[in-house]
């Protein structure tokens, strides 16, 4: 698995790649924010919409690839408020259903963390679908649950669910170290 930060450019390059990852995701029962089912060309839609964000650095997205076949994501939305900026959200970490339980998802996050803490990022959040494969990860990950909110959102079937809020500390020494 080899992953890569992508710019505008490399993006669009890669836009049927990451419409198929995205169309999978919420084929698989992900709560990403879309509703199954998900047509390829929304899905390339959506993501060619991010590209202005990446272009202006409001947004930070990373790819895995297996050759050059895309299997999963993850990005950063930074903050563009003065009293924000020690800050971002951890969006859209999505990994294909044929490339689940390989490290990937794991590999992603890792590399969203190290990119956030070498910017001089100190703080992550994030939110999931409460009771979702993605919370195991997280709180293996050192997350912190920060709390539950109820009906937060439709998962891809439509029925609204909870999502738990999560945080974690990147680029500051722990308490023990």
């Amino acid at each position: 698995m080899r992953v890569i930060r992508v710019d505008e450019r490399e993006l669009t390059a890669r836009l049927d790649g990451l419409a198929g990852l995205l169309a999978d995701t919420v084929a698989g029962g992900a709560s990403v924010g879309f509703l199954a089912p998900l047509g390829h060309e929304e899905a390339a839609a959506w993501w060619r919409g991010r590209a202005a964000d990446v272009a202006a650095g409001r947004l930070a997205v990373w790819v895995a690839r297996e050759g050059e076949r895309v299997t999963g994501t993850v990005s950063l939305a930074l903050p563009d408020k003065p009293n924000s900026r020690h800050r971002a959200e951890l969006v859209k970490l999505m990994v294909s259903r044929e490339a689940r339980g390989r490290g990937v998802g794991r590999g992603l996050l890792a590399t969203a963390e190290e990119a956030a803490a070498a910017a001089g990022l100190t703080l992550l959040h994030l939110d999931t679908e409460t009771g979702s494969p993605a919370e195991h990860l997280y709180r293996s990950a050192g997350w912190t649950r920060a709390g539950t909110i109820p009906d937060y959102a439709a998962d891809p079937g439509g029925e609204l669910r909870p999502t738990t809020l999560y945080f974690k500390r990147v680029g500051v020494p722990s308490a023990a170290g």
